[in-house]
């Protein structure tokens, strides 16, 4: 008997093998050869799920989604049960930095793909992100509920504070990736700016 093909198992190697060969040469590089050829298939076979190249970066997209939200599930459950509105918050910028080779891969990759939206009209045709404002919603409402718990700084603007966070983590990423500072410093950033808008813990 033939042994029954999972296709969104298939699908997934496929997109696999397209972030490897992605944060080997950059996404601009890859072709879908390349990717057949990584992931241990005929270009054929790539053809046959992905039709175009296109909707093969695009696929790509959402599955580095997927692996980033892996992510950061794993720190949130690393951290404990009800690890509060800052260390929810730190999880998720944390996973983003590039400080090991798969956050270097996401943060090359991610970067990559906003690029090439503005400039490749198939592309940009597509949706980029199901919610392109989900991590800036997420961090708001946490730093919302840290500010009535009295875990945050009462004067801060939560949502203000969010996009400032995001943006800054973005560019520590990127100043990791060329070189500029070190995971450990950038690191310490972070935290130096959570520490601004946390509130110490009163001692009684």
């Amino acid at each position: 008997m033939p042994k029954r093909v999972d296709h969104e198992e298939r699908r997934a190697q496929i997109a696999d093998a397209l972030i490897r060969v992605a944060g080997r040469r950059g996404l601009h590089a890859v072709g879908m050869r390349d990717v057949a050829a990584e992931a241990g298939v005929s270009l054929r076979l790539v053809q046959y799920y992905f039709e175009t190249k296109e909707k093969l970066l695009f696929h790509g997209l959402q599955h580095l989604t997927d692996r980033f939200t892996a992510r950061v599930g794993a720190r949130l459950a690393a951290a404990g049960t009800d690890p509060g509105p800052r260390a929810t918050i730190e999880a998720l910028l944390l996973a983003s930095l590039p400080t090991d080779e798969e956050g270097r891969t996401f943060h090359l990759l991610y970067s990559s793909y906003s690029i090439l939206s503005v400039t490749d009209e198939a592309l940009a045709a597509q949706p980029f992100i199901d919610n392109p404002d989900a991590a800036e919603n997420a961090v708001t409402s946490l730093l919302e509920r840290a500010r009535a718990e009295g875990l945050a700084d009462p004067a801060i603007a939560p949502r203000t504070e969010a996009i400032s966070l995001l943006a800054m983590t973005a560019t520590l990423g990127t100043s990791i990736l060329v070189g500029q500072r070190t995971p450990e410093s950038a690191v310490a950033v972070l935290h130096h700016h959570l520490d601004r808008i946390f509130s110490p813990p009163e001692h009684t």
